[in-house]
């Protein structure tokens, strides 16, 4: 009896959602857009930086210079200026980010054995990735002066064998090639799927209040657990679905790599999905107007994102900003979701977020059926 009442409200919820043909676009078609555009755009490495030089020494080992930093791969210079006055202004208007400076008798104070100016001018504006080009900048400014240094040193002790020193051999873990991509794809499935069930299940109890048909739910023996989960349903398969194919367009397409297990990935969006579907239908039965709750899903999405360390690490927020991340279910999803993804850790490992997911999930949904209860009454 009770699987039957159930089950009405799962044919009752998909009717509903897939009548539309536009509503099978926006849960389908929307996701795949997105973590294509996302995943392209959402990256933190920085090639090919629009680079002025402005070479007063126009001398072989400054010429050198300048080709270190073109083959770099990191810079690419777009002009030569003779006139300083121009700085100021390719700056101004974002032509380029970065000018290389270089003083008249730069190769002369290279040859006296003094040491030579180089200076970086970087447009600020965006920190991060002006301190990135700058590490850049001094990291390849270092290997010609090593190399000069090397010269110098041989050609004063008459030997061609190089001085001994330290040789660092560095190696990353997880991800070999440090690609962001590899980090921000699975967060990408991540908040896509929040933002997905969020949208729906906020809708879903607040729609039967403006269409008038909460009255006839209200008079028929289905209770509010019952209520609850022939609503959540319907949008955790969806949510399911969803997580498939952007996994699939980040494998395949992104070739995003996934080492850990796939029903250990399946079974934590399930954990995942408890939370937000409950969050969602919390928000829904607390709104009055479909307006109320759409404003209401956006209230908690956006600073869900921002404080998951999707974007910016927890470490660095104040310490009351990183208690209240506690209470965000994106943050422990991540680690999930990243540790299977690149990591490939499994249960022993990644249990204190799924066991935070699986309370997140039974509290809100539990608040979500006792607000409904109390709204039948």
């Amino acid at each position: 009896m009770i699987w039957e009442r159930v089950k009405r409200m799962l044919v009752k919820e998909f009717i509903h959602i897939f009548r539309d043909p536009k509503m099978k676009g926006v849960i389908f078609l929307m996701p795949v857009i997105q973590v294509l555009i996302f995943g392209y755009a959402v990256t933190t490495d920085v090639k090919n930086v629009a680079t002025a030089v402005v070479d007063l020494d126009n001398s072989s080992v400054s010429r050198e210079l300048v080709a270190r930093f073109e083959d770099s791969g990191y810079f690419d210079v777009v002009t030569f200026i003779e006139n300083e006055d121009q700085v100021r202004d390719v700056l101004d208007r974002g032509t380029v980010h970065a000018v290389l400076r270089l003083n008249k008798g730069f190769e002369a104070e290279l040859r006296a054995g003094r040491t030579a100016q180089l200076q970086v001018l970087l447009d600020g504006t965006d920190s991060n990735t002006a301190g990135i080009v700058l590490d850049y900048s001094a990291r390849i400014a270092g290997e010609l002066s090593h190399a000069i240094l090397i010269e110098r040193i041989s050609q004063f002790k008459g030997v061609h064998s190089p001085p001994a020193g330290v040789n660092i051999q560095t190696r990353a873990w997880f991800n070999e090639n440090l690609e962001s991509r590899n980090f921000y794809v699975p967060g990408v499935i991540a908040i896509l799927v929040m933002l997905i069930t969020l949208m729906l299940t906020s809708m879903a109890v607040v729609r039967e209040k403006e269409v008038g048909t909460m009255e006839q739910i209200m008079v028929t023996p289905i209770t509010p657990a019952e209520f609850i989960i022939g609503k959540s349903l319907p949008f955790a398969l969806i949510g399911f679905a969803d997580v498939i194919v952007i996994t699939l367009i980040g494998v395949f397409w992104f070739e995003v790599p996934i080492r850990g297990d796939l029903l250990l990935l399946f079974l934590a969006t399930a954990l995942y999905l408890m939370t937000t579907l409950g969050i969602g239908l919390l928000i829904s039965t607390v709104s009055q107007t479909q307006q109320q709750a759409m404003m209401s899903t956006f209230f908690f999405y956006f600073p869900a994102v921002l404080l998951s360390g999707f974007m910016f690490p927890i470490a660095n927020m104040p310490t009351l900003i990183q208690w209240l991340t506690y209470a965000n279910p994106l943050r422990y999803f991540l680690v999930i979701i990243r540790g299977i993804f690149l990591k490939g850790v499994g249960p022993t490992v990644l249990w204190p977020q799924m066991l935070a997911l699986a309370i997140m999930g039974g509290v809100t949904l539990w608040a979500a059926s006792r607000r409904f209860q109390k709204t039948m009454t």
